[in-house]
């Protein structure tokens, strides 16, 4: 099960980390966290020391009731990071977290490697033919509504069914346009209450069935220090807990505020799987 990005094969068969870097300000976690080029640099580096295979950059925060960014605005946020990382370091796989088109093509063609988007071509009718156009890896992420609504569309008869119905839809739609390189997400806490993050989590291994490698974002989640009763900056243990399970379920990529623990996580289980 590999991925080619800019021609380096990336083999998912063994799970490989996504470490975030925001440059949102409002971000649930870590927004404004990274407010200058050196700190985002600085926080490029360690992650990539600490065995990030893919750095992810958004500068669109998807939170629940986040504020809506312009495409100018978030052209202007992205665009010079990305041009500022692969200056630094230039064998970075970045992955652009965006669900516009032009974001993703001007930012494919400055030298990122994948797109990473929220709504798998929903809010954007041109997204799906960019990326046939770029080549290039693609992230689809199960959603309903927007970032700003996504949470007053949570009412399924049968989640998981209606989840692999969804992606099998999409699949369709990039299978028609000659995109190859797939990567499903099932969109922990977006359009899902705390109850169906976890009823998804159980049955996470369902998900095989579609045949293509899938992704877990549930670092830090809201899912996590609602139920322990803490906040998002002391969910990390959760988050290693939870990551773990995801691994055992079948998750090709870990995309996580914290690299190390999580690359800690897919050590151990790949000795599991021995």
């Amino acid at each position: 099960m590999t991925i080619n990005c800019k021609g380096n094969l990336i083999d998912l068969s063994s799970p490989k980390v996504m470490g975030i870097l925001n440059i949102t300000p409002d971000s649930f976690y870590d927004g404004g966290q990274h407010k200058n080029e050196k700190q985002m640099l600085q926080h490029t580096e360690n992650m990539l020391t600490d065995g990030a295979t893919f750095i992810d950059i958004g500068a669109y925060s998807s939170r629940p009731n986040a504020d809506h960014v312009s495409e100018t605005d978030e052209l202007n946020r992205i665009l010079p990071i990305v041009k500022l990382i692969l200056k630094e370091f230039p064998n970075t796989l970045i992955s652009i977290d965006t669900f516009r088109s032009a974001i993703a093509k001007h930012c494919i063609e400055a030298g990122a490697a994948l797109i990473n988007d929220i709504s798998a071509g929903k809010l954007d009718t041109e997204m799906l033919k960019t990326v046939a156009d770029l080549q290039v890896p693609y992230i689809m992420m199960h959603m309903r509504g927007e970032p700003q609504t996504m949470q007053n569309h949570t009412d399924y008869d049968n989640l998981v069914k209606e989840m692999l119905f969804y992606f099998s839809e999409r699949l369709a739609a990039t299978k028609q346009l000659g995109i190859t390189d797939v990567i499903i997400d099932p969109g922990f806490g977006f359009a899902k209450t705390l109850e169906q993050n976890f009823e998804l989590l159980n049955k996470l291994e369902l998900f095989k069935m579609i045949e293509h490698p899938m992704l877990v974002g549930i670092s830090r989640k809201s899912m996590i220090y609602k139920t322990l009763n803490t906040t998002a900056q002391h969910a990390l243990n959760g988050t290693s807990v939870l990551n773990t399970v995801a691994l055992q379920k079948g998750a090709s990529i870990l995309r996580v505020h914290d690299v190390k623990e999580a690359v800690e996580c897919v050590k151990l289980v790949e000795l599991l799987r021995a």
